[in-house]
């Protein structure tokens, strides 16, 4: 179901060193972790990435050893916002709906 337009974020926040907190124009607050947002980024190549099989015998690259973490968050219109992450990924548009739809299955 789209997100009713008169529905927006009012305030983007860190908690702590792994989430993300926004609060919405209906009163309504959903946090985030960084590791659930990265797990669900829709940019083509993650959605690519999650519909392959598991490999068993896939090598970390150095720099998926240390924490992900984010580095920015910009708004597109206002309609989205795009995340960099540490690792230099920065291709996903998390738009305000997808942001509301993964809240509320963040909250059960």
């Amino acid at each position: 179901m789209p997100l009713d337009p008169a529905i927006r974020p009012t305030a983007l926040r860190k908690e702590g060193d792994d989430r993300l907190v926004i609060d919405w124009s209906d009163g309504v607050t959903m946090r985030y972790t960084w590791q659930q947002l990265r797990d669900h980024c829709p940019c083509a190549g993650c959605r690519e990435e999650r519909q392959k099989p598991p490999d068993p015998f896939r090598v970390l690259r150095p720099s998926e050893l240390v924490p992900l973490r984010p580095v920015s968050i910009t708004p597109m219109g206002y309609y989205a916002y795009k995340i960099g992450w540490s690792d230099g990924h920065d291709t996903g548009l998390f738009s305000l709906e997808l942001l509301r739809e993964l809240g509320e299955k963040m909250k059960g």
